[in-house]
């Protein structure tokens, strides 16, 4: 039985996703706070978290952060903002899906199935790119996470998919143009400039996450960028 985490501070709202969610079978837990959500999390495992983005304690998004540094747990969003901004920055950190207020229990429970689905209800395949090499780097395409030495690394979207481009073809050279039609939906809204931008934040985070690792990105000049892995 699949357990379903919610994280809202409205009885009313966790009470109909509650009803609905049991009624399909699921396992369900709710917390009101970002604290009590952390603290079930270690306690125990979760399939999948519902996360009100509006917290007493905390942003649904820094909730969605930290959540994802314990373990690679896909997150559907409850948000009663409507702007873009919003849901741009909830799925760039991690969010698997969102909806706004109001809204159906019912909608939100098809949201969930589909993202178990995805999921593979209970576990996140992993891929693991071994090389000759103290780094150990694996790509969870199902959490859309990258681990450095078992440590998960915080990166947008983009950053994934670019970085996982990288690393699954290692010392392979990919010029902007294939990294753009490769991480960027829709590569022709955003410049070359763009990719430079973000291989600049991917090896700030892999610096920051161990001293020399960003130097696995290497810059080709005139031909683009390729990952080759380090013995440091």
């Amino acid at each position: 039985m699949p357990r379903i985490l919610i994280v809202e501070d409205e009885p009313a709202i966790a009470d109909a996703l509650i009803y609905v969610l049991k009624s399909e079978l699921y396992d369900v837990v709710h917390v009101m706070t970002g604290a009590e959500a952390l603290k079930q999390e270690r306690q125990t495992t979760h399939d999948l978290a519902i996360l009100d983005i509006g917290l007493p304690d905390m942003t649904g998004f820094e909730l969605c952060r930290q959540l994802r540094e314990m373990r690679g747990i896909p997150v559907l969003f409850l948000t009663a903002r409507s702007e873009e901004i919003d849901r741009v920055l909830g799925l760039e950190i991690g969010g698997d899906d969102y909806v706004t207020k109001p809204f159906s229990p019912r909608e939100v429970a098809a949201r969930v199935k589909a993202i178990l689905r995805r999921a593979g209800n209970t576990s996140h395949a992993v891929t693991t790119v071994s090389h000759d090499s103290e780094l150990s780097l694996k790509i969870d395409e199902s959490a859309k996470r990258i681990m450095l030495n078992e440590i998960a690394l915080d990166l947008t979207a983009h950053e994934f998919r670019m970085a996982s481009v990288l690393i699954s073809h290692p010392r392979q050279v990919f010029s902007r143009d294939q990294l753009l039609e490769n991480a960027w939906h829709d590569p022709g809204a955003v410049t070359d400039r763009t990719v430079d931008a973000h291989v600049k934040t991917l090896r700030a985070k892999l610096k920051a996450t161990q001293s020399g690792a960003e130097e696995m990105i290497e810059t080709r000049r005139g031909l683009g960028y390729s990952y080759s892995p380090l013995t440091l």
